[in-house]
């Protein structure tokens, strides 16, 4: 009770963080301030100096996913751009880099282009693996929990203890939770990184992401990457993503609840080769996701009898939306396979939106009808 009790004040305290600076006349949506030059006349007394340094509208969505996270943030143009600059503040000459096999695989391109050229060792571990894998020698541990698109899960808090025993840095990404429904932080992750993009913008008009620490060290080193690399998200993007994640918690409420209706529905079903959720309690990754965070997400694994069948699927269900991404107000679906991620030829990740449950499973299963 005392941990719903603590994230209830926290998501109330995310709709009003600005309230304790307002005063009488002030707008209480904060004001979209894209400007990139500011008054000047002295440069040692503070105040906002160059848009590339920081910019009024980035503190505000900052302040607000600091909430969130419970820790300072650091925003960022694209999920990618937080992760790079997480990477960058973290590697260490010498020093491997262990990363998620079956994770988001532009992480494992970005590493083998621009990491290794430099020297950096770069190794694979499943998910499932990283409990036990070998650290030592790392400078960092890279999880992404659960892994997208299979839905694999590690506990967090056991891998960033044996991380921190081999002096490695830990980085999370929590792009499939966020800090809503799972808070790595809290487990001993050193950063968490997010695509913002997804969930938190929610609506599929704006690319964002955050770095979130508790480390003032690495925090600084992330900002002076931003600083420097010119890496700086715009002020209309800040300012769509503070709105979107007013609403976060509510829609996430209704994606998951919803996820788990259709989850259940369609493990029944006979067209159904294969399905992933880690909120069924037959799910590999029930246990450990039960115990690490909040709820079990709004993704699913579902796996068809051919790539073809699984193509009809998504031509035939009208509420499924044909997109590389997923976190929208819309449910949408993706055959994975087509980008090269080691699944199925017929699996596909769906994103479960928050459309009303009961119409989107009639067109789901009218769907599964005809493939």
């Amino acid at each position: 009770m005392t941990m719903r009790n603590d994230d209830d004040r926290r998501f109330a305290e995310l709709l009003h963080h600005r309230s304790a600076r307002l005063e009488q006349g002030d707008p209480v949506a904060p004001p979209l301030v894209s400007a990139a030059t500011y008054h000047l006349p002295r440069s040692d007394v503070g105040g906002f100096v160059y848009g590339r340094m920081s910019m009024p509208t980035w503190e505000e969505v900052e302040a607000q996913m600091a909430v969130l996270e419970g820790a300072p943030c650091v925003s960022f143009p694209s999920g990618m751009a937080a992760i790079s600059a997480a990477l960058f503040a973290a590697v260490v000459p010498g020093k491997r880099v262990v990363l998620p096999s079956d994770g988001y695989y532009t992480v494992r391109l970005f590493a083998e282009q621009f990491l290794m050229p430099f020297g950096v060792q770069v190794d694979y571990v499943p998910t499932v693996d990283m409990e036990k894998a070998d650290f030592s020698g790392a400078g960092i541990v890279y999880i992404e929990t659960p892994s997208n698109p299979g839905l694999e899960v590690c506990d967090i808090a056991a891998v960033a203890a044996r991380a921190h025993s081999a002096g490695a840095v830990v980085i999370v990404d929590n792009t499939t939770m966020t800090a809503v429904l799972q808070r790595p932080l809290d487990l001993g992750a050193d950063l968490v990184v997010a695509a913002d993009t997804k969930a938190p913008g929610g609506h599929s008009d704006v690319l964002f992401g955050h770095v979130a620490g508790r480390d003032a060290v690495l925090m600084q080193k992330v900002r002076d990457w931003r600083k420097l690399s010119g890496a700086v998200p715009g002020a209309f993007e800040a300012w769509l993503v503070h709105r979107g994640i007013e609403t976060l918690e509510l829609r996430l409420s209704r994606m998951c609840a919803s996820a788990k209706v259709i989850a259940e529905r369609l493990a029944a079903h006979p067209k159904v080769r294969a399905l992933r959720y880690p909120g069924l309690p037959g799910d590999p990754s029930y246990a450990v996701t039960a115990r690490q965070a909040r709820g079990f997400g709004f993704l699913i694994g579902m796996t068809l009898e051919s790539a073809e069948r699984a193509e009809r699927f998504l031509e035939a269900c009208p509420y499924m939306a044909r997109t590389t991404s997923f976190g929208s107000t819309h449910s949408a679906g993706e055959r994975r396979a087509r980008w090269g991620d080691a699944v199925p030829e017929g699996f596909l990740r769906l994103s479960i939106g928050v459309e009303p449950v009961e119409a989107l499973w009639d067109g789901i299963s009218a769907a599964l009808d005809v493939v």
